[in-house]
């Protein structure tokens, strides 16, 4: 399956504390196996 060109612009990582779960390192990996060109990590809440 395919997403080229598909961009997630809202994305929370294990770094937004009570919001989000999915390590960075996870996430660059379907990015890649899914083709898609870019990511918006949008973290908060963490300094």
């Amino acid at each position: 399956m395919s997403f080229s060109g598909f961009v997630h612009l809202h994305l929370h990582t294990e770094y937004s504390l009570l919001d989000g779960a999915i390590r960075i390192e996870d996430v660059i990996k379907r990015a890649v196996e899914f083709d898609m060109p870019a990511l918006a990590i949008t973290d908060h809440s963490n300094i």
